[in-house]
């Protein structure tokens, strides 16, 4: 008899970038298991009991897990933090990779391209990036409601936050996310398993308008 083909590897997907606790495990395209629990807060004490439930739920255990996928956002820097805390501190004491997965990325798995990827990024912006065979571009961060000029009319389909009201500008159809984040971020994760990248961060689109001066003002002259 010819040897059993071994069984794909489970991937974690977390996501904390909003109000909610997030996850999924994957097994190659199947989905063993996934939730996600709205709260506006105490996401840092519930995510790694929940992911010990799913993992329960699906006959698996830690040490079962090949691989982590985290959202890194944008999204809420506090909530980034805390999957993105989690996700490499699993990945240290398992010894396994941690990929991180833009919420960019996450919105384009599955749809089909071209299409322009939106993502609400606080204070009245979001980010917005075009999304094409196998990539996605780097994100353009706009007041919310907007598109790039040479977006206007194009017929490109939006998906997203505010995705309706970017279609309209855009002449094209908006388009429901393929996948939840979380099962996306561990989909993105599974096919970036051979190249998974520097450690996940959080992303901060406004990175350097909140980095510190390089040296303090001048004082004024008396």
């Amino acid at each position: 008899m010819p040897p059993e083909a071994a069984p794909p590897p489970l991937v974690l997907g977390l996501d904390t970038s909003g109000a909610w606790v997030a996850l999924a495990l994957l097994a190659g395209d199947c989905v063993l298991a996934a939730g996600e629990e709205r709260m506006a807060a105490g996401q840092s004490e519930r995510l790694l009991p929940a992911a010990a439930e799913l993992l329960a739920r699906a006959g698996a255990g830690w040490r079962d897990l090949a691989l982590i996928g985290v959202g890194t956002g944008p999204g809420n820097f506090t909530g980034l933090r805390i999957a993105v805390a989690a996700a490499r501190g699993l990945a240290l004491g398992l010894d396994v990779p941690a990929v991180g997965v833009g919420r960019l990325e996450a919105l384009a798995e599955g749809q089909a391209p071209p299409l322009i990827v939106a993502a609400a990024a606080g204070r009245g912006t979001a980010a917005l990036a075009l999304a094409t065979a196998g990539s996605v571009a780097a994100p353009v961060l706009l007041a919310e409601g907007e598109v790039p000029a040479e977006w206007r009319g194009s017929g490109l389909a939006v998906a997203g936050d505010g995705a309706a009201e970017l279609s309209r500008l855009t002449g094209g159809p908006h388009r429901a996310p393929a996948r939840p984040l979380a099962p996306a971020n561990a989909a993105v994760a599974r096919r970036r398993r051979a190249a998974p990248g520097p450690r996940p961060a959080p992303l901060d689109l406004r990175a350097a308008a909140a980095r510190p001066m390089a040296s303090p003002p001048p004082r004024p002259r008396p």
